[in-house]
C-alpha cells in the first residue's frame, strides 16, 4: 500500500513576495516624477465624486459615483484606474486601467485604456497647463460585444484647484459624436 503524505501550508510558511516599491509612494512623491510626465502631475493622485451625470440619446439619463486614482512609479508614464458605481444602486459599473503617456519634446499625449466592457484603446491628444483633450485613434472591441459597437470616445479632463472634471463623449455605429458622461471629482489624497 502507497501512502501519500499530506503538506499542510500556513500562512507563515507561505514566503509572501512584494514588489520594489509600495503603491503609497507613487503618488506621495517618495518616487522621484519622471522629467517626461511633469506636465501631467496635477492630475496625480486619487479623486471621487457621487454626483456624475451619464446620458445619450439611445438610453436612460443616469446618475453615478466614480473614483479616479492616477499614480507613477517614477517611469515616463502615468497610470490610472477608474471605477464608477450605480448611484443609487451601489453596483459597480464601468471599469478601466491604462496608462498616460506624452511625446518627448511636445505636449502631445496618449492615453492607452482597457475597459470592462470589452473595449481597448488609444486615445491621443494634448495637454496645456490643467487641460488635457484626447480623442481615440485605435478602438479594440471584443467580437462578442453587445451592440451597437462603440466606434469613438473623446476625453477632456480639466483641473480648477481640488476639483477635476472629466467630460467624455462616445460615438457609436448608430450615433454620431454625443455628450455622455459629466463628472466632477474632490482629489481626495
Amino acid at each position: 500500500m502507497l501512502c501519500c503524505r499530506a503538506r499542510v501550508l500556513s500562512l507563515h510558511s507561505v514566503r509572501v513576495r512584494t514588489l520594489p516599491y509600495e503603491r503609497k509612494k507613487m503618488t506621495s512623491g517618495e518616487v522621484p516624477l519622471h522629467d517626461l510626465i511633469k506636465p501631467l502631475s496635477w492630475l496625480l493622485g486619487k479623486w471621487r465624486s457621487e454626483d456624475g451625470f451619464g446620458h445619450y440619446p439611445t438610453i436612460k439619463d443616469f446618475k453615478y459615483g466614480e473614483e479616479l486614482e492616477f499614480f507613477h512609479v517614477g517611469q515616463p508614464n502615468i497610470q490610472f484606474s477608474f471605477y464608477a458605481w450605480h448611484a443609487e444602486t451601489k453596483k459597480p459599473m464601468h471599469r478601466e486601467i491604462g496608462f498616460i503617456r506624452i511625446k518627448p519634446g511636445t505636449n502631445q499625449v496618449a492615453l492607452i485604456g482597457a475597459q470592462n466592457t470589452g473595449l481597448a484603446e488609444v486615445e491621443e491628444g494634448h495637454v496645456e497647463g490643467q487641460e488635457m483633450k484626447t480623442e481615440t485613434q485605435t478602438m479594440a472591441r471584443l467580437s462578442f460585444g453587445t451592440p451597437p459597437a462603440v466606434r469613438k470616445l473623446s476625453r477632456v479632463f480639466k483641473r480648477n484647484g481640488d476639483i477635476l472634471e472629466q467630460l467624455l463623449s462616445m460615438e457609436t455605429e448608430n450615433t454620431p459624436m454625443t455628450s455622455h458622461l459629466k463628472i466632477s471629482y474632490q482629489k481626495v489624497k
